[in-house]
């Protein structure tokens, strides 16, 4: 099944990509892309590369993989897919940095809780609290801007939107 995103969220997924995989080539970046739903042209693919910054960098098995670079402006220095050897990045950093440059608002009722994000970024942070792998959280569903989040608690969903809000500045709706 072919998903249609906007490009905003296409380059969101190839963000979460390259953060979890080494990739070394576009054709491998495609292919990933295709497996998660997300048909792209080379030419597409090489625009969507150089907007984000990626860059390729030798990792320690002296193979070339894709990068991109952190925030702050540096293209060098810092790289959302960790370092320049291809670990990735602790999942909970990775969660804390989107979750604050992404997360708009939440609010709960009982064990759900929704989160609001700009258009086109709820994927990529419903990804991001997927793997960070919390015990508190049985799993969720992400539409265009809105990411609905379960608790495993049945009445966990102020304690779980407070934290996910603790990542960031913002304060509880409601």
């Amino acid at each position: 099944m072919t998903i249609p995103l906007t490009k905003a969220a296409r380059h969101a997924r190839i963000i979460d990509l390259l953060t979890r995989h080494k990739v070394r080539s576009q054709p491998e970046l495609a292919k990933l892309l295709s497996e998660s739903g997300v048909e792209v042209t080379q030419a597409t693919l090489s625009r969507d590369l150089d907007e984000l910054g990626a860059l390729k960098l030798r990792a320690d098995d002296g193979t070339l993989v894709y990068a991109l670079p952190g925030e702050g402006g540096s293209r060098i220095p810092r790289y959302r897919a960790g370092n320049v050897n291809g670990s990735p990045e602790n999942p909970d950093a990775r969660l804390r940095r989107i979750a604050e440059e992404l997360l708009v608002s939440a609010e709960a009722s009982a064990n759900l809780v929704i989160l609001r994000t700009p258009p086109g970024a709820a994927q990529f942070l419903a990804s991001a609290v997927d793997h960070a792998g919390w015990d508190s959280i049985l799993g969720t569903v992400a539409g265009d801007d809105t990411i609905l989040v379960i608790s495993r608690d049945p009445l966990g969903g102020t304690a779980l939107a407070a934290a996910l809000l603790n990542l960031t500045t913002r304060r509880l709706n409601g």
